[in-house]
């Protein structure tokens, strides 16, 4: 049982490092075409909904980049919230999800 929560934390610090590299790396590509300002918005939702909400969005106030993206500023908390919710319920329940 330690295994899987060690390999579960382990998954959530890589999918939160991969969404602050995305971000870092959509600011750098567009730092000169503001044509290309929504280019990714569907990669960064992708990555929210696995695991990386949080580090999206501290990491878009850290580079304040994308902080006047209505869509990516209220979706990002949403989806953060819902994020830690299901963390916290795995780890109450044992990993041991039944549909009752």
């Amino acid at each position: 049982m330690l295994l899987l929560y060690i390999i579960f934390i382990v998954y959530i610090v890589a999918v939160n490092f991969y969404a602050v590299i995305l971000l870092k790396t959509q600011r750098d590509e567009s730092c000169g075409d503001e044509g290309k300002m929504n280019s990714g918005d569907g990669k960064l939702i992708l990555t929210a909904i696995l695991g990386g909400a949080i580090g999206i969005y501290v990491t878009m106030f850290i580079l304040r980049y994308r902080l006047k993206n209505l869509l990516l500023m209220v979706l990002m908390p949403v989806i953060g919230v819902l994020n830690i919710y299901l963390i916290i319920t795995a780890f109450r329940s044992g990993f041991t999800f039944f549909i009752v």
